[in-house]
């Protein structure tokens, strides 16, 4: 990861933090998008800077493809090249279909999924020509089981998961890898607003009974972002303690 430059969207808090400071660790400069706190981007910069690299926090809409490529275009200028992007960014509004309105779907789906195709979109050519690049997609179980109550995050993150195996047939021979992590229950602010007895049952349903930890989807996507896993594309890895058993 030495010298490399990633992006990661969705980079304050929970597994996209976790990422952020994994890759710094191994030597990458890292760009972070973030769309609420300055405070925390600022402080995020500074841990990222102690660890001897270079850091660049911008607050973007990732809903926005402006934005997007804006924030890219800023990362290359500073930095000079673009090595890794991770679409992390996401949200939740959980309602039963009956009950949910176009706001909730379209905030859903616009944050979750068309972030995606934004910074992908605005990434893809400079990887593209110089013969070298990593994709990773931090999408969810839910994409892949589906989750009463969820079916705008559930729609959202399957189509993750087809633009994830469709990319990577597209630009596999530019020796670009997209890959995705499919996420159970990790310890998030996300997850911690969840009721506990809805927690209990959770945890209870995986194998390894528990919630995983930010940290260890960030050890995962090291290895799928690494040099050791350039045979390895278009693949969904599933992360969840045997949740989707």
């Amino acid at each position: 990861m030495k010298d490399k430059t990633a992006i990661v969207t969705g980079g304050t808090r929970g597994i996209g933090k976790a990422i952020v400071l994994e890759l710094a660790k191994n030597g990458c400069n890292v760009a972070f998008n973030y769309a609420r706190s300055d405070e925390l981007a600022n402080a995020l910069v500074k841990e990222i800077e102690l660890l001897g690299v270079k850091a660049l926090a911008k607050k973007a809409d990732v809903s926005d493809f402006e934005s997007a490529k804006n924030m890219v275009k800023e990362v290359k200028d500073n930095f000079g090249q673009i090595d890794i992007l991770v679409n992390n960014a996401g949200i939740t509004k959980d309602k039963l279909l009956a009950l949910m309105g176009e706001n909730d779907w379209n905030d859903v789906i616009n944050t979750n999924l068309k972030s995606v195709y934004n910074f992908s979109k605005a990434v893809i050519m400079t990887m593209v020509k110089q013969k070298r690049g990593s994709i990773l997609n931090i999408t969810s179980v839910s994409g892949i089981a589906g989750v009463a109550g969820q079916v705008n995050y559930s729609a959202s993150k399957a189509g993750m998961i087809g633009f994830t195996k469709a990319l990577a047939k597209e630009v596999g021979k530019a020796n670009v890898n997209v890959n995705a992590i499919a996420c159970g229950f990790i310890e998030t602010d996300m997850t911690s607003s969840l009721p506990e007895e809805y927690k209990k049952k959770m945890t209870d349903m995986t194998s390894l009974k528990r919630f995983g930890k930010p940290e260890e989807v960030a050890k995962i996507a090291m290895f799928l972002l690494s040099d050791d896993a350039k045979y390895i594309t278009g693949h969904v890895l599933t992360v969840d303690g045997g949740l989707a058993l």
